[in-house]
């Protein structure tokens, strides 16, 4: 599996690059993984840090589905919880009357 780029084109007597090879789209995977841990960082932030998570989450959904991801529903999950994150943070310190929440 190769994780880079090749270091080097092999070039023909015209100057193009090799055109016979597929073109790849480089970072897929990076978005997919933005996706996934949007979603899981806005599920665990609905239990815990959830002023860190939350906003982390939505930046990763927004990320993973502005470079057009191929999990674009789990992006639009971790975009929604990570707004449910910091309403829940609001409404538990609307009603502590604090700056933090505790059960």
């Amino acid at each position: 599996m190769q994780l880079t780029a090749p270091a080097h084109r092999s070039t023909d007597t015209t100057g193009s690059t090799d055109a016979s090879r597929p073109t790849r789209r480089t970072g897929i995977h990076d978005t997919d993984g933005m996706a996934v841990a949007s979603f899981v960082l806005g599920l665990l932030g609905l239990l815990v840090l959830n002023v860190f998570l939350g906003p982390i989450a939505i930046a990763l959904a927004g990320i993973a589905l502005w470079r057009g991801t191929a999990r674009r529903g789990r992006a639009l999950l971790g975009l929604g919880l990570g707004v449910a994150d910091l309403l829940v943070l609001v409404a538990f310190m609307s009603a502590d009357n604090t700056m933090s929440w505790s059960l």
